[in-house]
């Protein structure tokens, strides 16, 4: 099941990590800060960082409560000559978390008796990357500790993609203050002084509106570029969000259209500069002229990475130059980031609501619910007892009674209520409880507690239930995301694994014996619309969008 306090306390700690990253910009001093803050937060008890450059050349920057054999003479062990997982990074081999890799220098501290390991053996290596380069390795671990399981490795994989980013951030400050002799290098550091204010001031927001509004405003007037907006992902469609130009940032919800796909160039062809062309088919703004659309992503389950929009600019006198795309890039990942930030603080804001809202039906179920129940109990047999001898109490009884059986209905149906939207039950519920029966491990990602209409819920159990089936039989996997939502337009259930996958060229072939067929017709009956994306080896991604407008005029769903 779904641990959610343990999911919990890993947003807790992804926000102190990203808080702590940002009120540094010394590299050592930042690592070393955020490396003791890790270990506190996580309870593990020992780690280190390695900077790592072409082989041989790498640095021991960071280190916390190291073993005596590993910290003697100055930790010279851990400055010279080559380990394990240094051999294997520059071997091109790590990639991504390594479960757990039996250290060498441990191993050669016992046979050469350098001192005294702590019955530390083991560490888990993960590399620090950002946008593909790889910086380095982050190395955790504690004594009697041989393995960590798939979810540390992916909570650890996130926290050293935020590491890497900070790395980088806090790299080319570095660089370009060092050059700051003359006038040009004067000019490059006002940039990413900018740069930094604007990564700083945007952490600090919690609301996703006023996110989007201080985003174009903050990077229009500190790098006078007059006009940028966000482009943002909603299900099929996409939306400007918040633009500024003429002075003023506002926010927006202003459709492009299907045909203008910049956000999949930008992501998967690596295509920032806009055409004369692409800005006709962008919406007449109050200056459409775009020079550059830069990519926002986040990194989903297993750091798979998906474009969720775009972050557009323009001005007439000049392009972009190689500086400023850098600096484009670096605000893009923690824009990213920051959104993603409020999206967890949301869903964590709704789950502490909804358990209060449970607490409190358990309370009614346990008290007043049992004592009308007695109630009911004591006056049916006060009748029986009086009927013969004191009509008039028995009747009085009888009203009691019914009384009671009346406010002990309405009661239940109130706990019912309190439940199905505290706990998110109903769809949500019933899914996760038959993926339990059906040995998928289901994990639920919410924004908020979203009421569905009763024909909507229906459908999206039907077809949750064969998605659910097909991933027990055909994915080879037993693991599950879902995930239900609305917007202005429409309510979305989003089923996706990670499973083998099938070439969606075959899919006709394959609708009868995997159940695509009927999940189509189901959401065909609420004016829905069912699409699949898979590949061969990268899962599989069902999503049932229904427009909300086709469910007001069956007097369904209210705003």
């Amino acid at each position: 099941m779904f641990d959610k306090e343990k999911h919990y306390k890993e947003l807790t700690i992804l926000k102190t990590i990203a808080e702590t990253l940002n009120q540094n910009t010394n590299m050592k001093e930042m690592l070393q800060t955020t490396l003791e803050k890790l270990l506190d937060l996580t309870s593990l008890k020992t780690g280190w960082i390695f900077l790592i450059d072409d082989e041989p050349d790498y640095e021991h920057i960071a280190d916390h409560n190291l073993p005596q054999a590993l910290a003697q003479e100055d930790k010279e062990v851990m400055r010279c000559g080559v380990c394990l997982c240094l051999g294997l990074y520059w071997a091109g081999g790590l990639n991504s978390a390594v479960n757990m890799i039996e250290c060498e220098r441990l191993h050669n501290a016992k046979k050469y008796s350098w001192g005294d390991t702590g019955n530390l053996t083991h560490h888990a290596t993960i590399p620090l990357t950002v946008r593909g380069e790889r910086l380095g390795l982050l190395n955790v671990g504690s004594p009697g500790k041989e393995s960590f399981n798939e979810e540390e490795l992916t909570f650890l994989e996130s926290v050293a993609y935020q590491i890497g980013t900070a790395i980088e951030r806090t790299r080319l400050i570095e660089q370009k203050e060092k050059q700051a002799v003359d006038k040009i290098a004067q000019y490059i550091v006002n940039y990413y002084a900018n740069a930094n204010h604007v990564t700083r001031y945007i952490w600090k927001i919690n609301d996703m509106n006023k996110l989007l509004l201080a985003v174009v405003r903050e990077v229009a007037q500190s790098f006078h570029w007059p006009t940028v907006a966000i482009v943002l992902k909603e299900g099929d469609q996409k939306f400007v969000k918040s633009i500024y130009s003429n002075g003023k940032s506002e926010l927006s919800h202003i459709p492009i259209p299907h045909h203008h796909d910049m956000i999949h160039r930008v992501f998967f062809e690596h295509t920032y500069c806009i055409s004369d062309e692409q800005n006709e088919h962008l919406p007449q703004l109050p200056s459409n002229q775009f020079t550059v659309a830069i990519p926002l992503k986040v990194h989903e389950i297993h750091m798979n990475v998906e474009p969720i929009g775009a972050l557009y600019l323009g001005r007439e006198t000049e392009t972009f130059r190689g500086l400023e795309m850098e600096i484009l890039e670096v605000l893009t990942d923690h824009i990213s980031l920051a959104m993603e930030k409020i999206r967890l603080y949301n869903e964590w804001q709704g789950w502490l609501i909804a358990e209060e809202r449970n607490r409190l039906a358990r309370d009614l179920h346990d008290s007043v619910n049992q004592k009308l129940f007695s109630l009911s109990l004591m006056a049916g047999g006060l009748k029986e007892l009086m009927k013969e001898s004191s009509p008039e109490i028995a009747d009085v009884s009888h009203d009691i009674g019914q009384l009671a059986q009346e406010s002990l209905n309405e009661m239940r149906s109130l706990i019912l209520q309190m439940r199905s939207q505290g706990e998110v039950k109903g769809i949500l519920g019933a899914l996760q409880d038959y993926a339990e029966q059906i040995g998928i491990y289901l994990t639920i990602y919410m924004k908020k507690t979203v009421p569905l209409p009763v024909e909507i819920e229906k459908a999206f159990w039907r077809i949750g239930q064969e998605a659910l089936n097909n991933v027990k039989k055909h994915a080879e996997t037993n693991r599950a995301w879902i995930r239900i939502e609305k917007d202005y337009n429409e309510i979305r259930m989003k089923i996706s694994d990670q499973g083998r996958g099938f070439v969606p060229e075959r899919l006709e072939k394959c609708t009868q014996s995997i159940g695509i067929s009927s999940m189509r017709e189901r959401a065909a009956e609420i004016n829905g619309l069912l699409t699949i994306s898979s590949e061969e080896g990268s899962g599989t991604i069902i999503i049932v969008s229904v427009p909300i407008s086709s469910q007001k005029g069956r007097g369904e769903y209210e705003n």
